[in-house]
């Protein structure tokens, strides 16, 4: 992402900040702990040795799951089990960002780096390119930095154009452009930083208005309809067959289930590094057996939960601030002795 364009997105989550009440997390309280416990290292070691920043997760209709990560390989493949198949696509992405499968088994995603989605086979073959690489801009055609797609039930195709414009752009199953909607702000139908898509059976359109702190929901024409509030920063949505949407809260770092009214249900994990803790939940996938899977960026892995009998007892964790984001510059003895040509040396 250039620097001009990275300066707007701070000045944007900025102006959100100041729309927003200062203490976003006050007045939760505590929910019921949701029933499923983490599976450490489950997926085999990539070819490169390790993973990098997580950022999206899918899985196919054969059970396989792909991850999305931010060096190369970029797209790997493994099985049901967590042993690594192959990697895809190698040398299209740049910045990778959200990743999702359709009902025919194809992948999709967006590259936020360079402002394009992309559709791929199961074998990793282009399909299907919306946008242009490197060509950041709101047209019929274009996007700036994208962050997520999602598919309607007859094959249309939503994409959350989130990073540098505020929209959500619909297309027909071919790839052609029917409409878009939205604008920067916080009133209904506006957004501040769209960053994930999903559609349900009945063509309802859910937005996880990120830095809104809100769910809005929209019929398949982008009329408003209603909005969700008090569930947290939805970086990623997931809708599973009863109808629940699941969010991964990547600004209190947890997972959160919802029923179809926008009730919590319960949650699970807390900000961290151990395991079944989070810094910044980003995506999340959920298979027919209920198993998790999560993209969680600044630790560097996906992690698995797997369903278990529930405790009963509310989580001990309840969010109150936003985590692993306000910094200040630097201003230590690099920057106060000038460039390097004028620096004494070391010692």
């Amino acid at each position: 992402m250039n620097p001009l364009l990275r300066g707007g997105l701070a000045l944007g989550l900025l102006v959100a900040g100041l729309l927003r009440a200062a203490d976003p997390g006050a007045g939760f309280q505590a929910v019921p702990e949701l029933g499923y416990v983490v599976q450490p290292d489950f997926f085999a070691a990539p070819p490169s040795g390790n993973f990098f920043e997580a950022s999206g997760v899918a899985l196919s209709p054969s059970g396989h799951i792909y991850l999305f990560q931010r060096r190369a390989p970029m797209l790997l493949e493994y099985d049901a089990s967590g042993k690594f198949l192959r990697s895809l696509a190698d040398g299209v992405f740049d910045h990778p960002h959200g990743l999702r499968v359709d009902p025919e088994g194809n992948l999709w995603a967006t590259d936020d780096g360079t402002h394009f989605v992309v559709k791929l086979s199961p074998e990793g073959r282009v399909l299907m390119v919306l946008g242009r690489r490197n060509e950041g801009s709101e047209s019929d055609w274009t996007f700036n930095s994208p962050a997520d797609v999602g598919f309607g039930p007859h094959g249309e195709i939503y994409v959350a154009d989130g990073y540098g414009n505020s929209r959500i752009v619909k297309f027909d199953a071919s790839g052609k452009f029917l409409k878009a909607w939205g604008r920067f702000g916080t009133g209904p139908g506006e957004f501040i930083l769209p960053h994930s898509v999903v559609v349900d059976a009945q063509g309802r359109v859910y937005v996880g208005d990120r830095e809104n702190l809100r769910i809005q929901i929209f019929d398949g024409d982008g009329t408003f309809l209603k909005e969700w509030n008090g569930i947290g920063y939805p970086y990623g949505l997931w809708l599973t067959a009863d109808g629940h949407v699941w969010v991964a809260d990547g600004g209190f770092d947890r997972i959160v289930e919802l029923d179809g009214d926008g009730k919590i249900l319960g949650a699970l994990g807390e900000p961290g590094h151990g395991p079944g803790q989070f810094a910044w939940a980003h995506f999340l996938a959920i298979g027919p057996d209920r198993k998790i899977f999560v993209a969680d960026v600044l630790n560097w892995r996906f992690q698995v939960f797997v369903p278990t009998k529930p405790s009963g007892k509310l989580s001990a964790y309840v969010p109150s601030r936003r985590w692993f984001w306000d910094a200040q510059p630097s201003d230590g003895w690099r920057k106060r002795v000038g460039p390097p040509s004028t620096r004494p040396p070391a010692k």
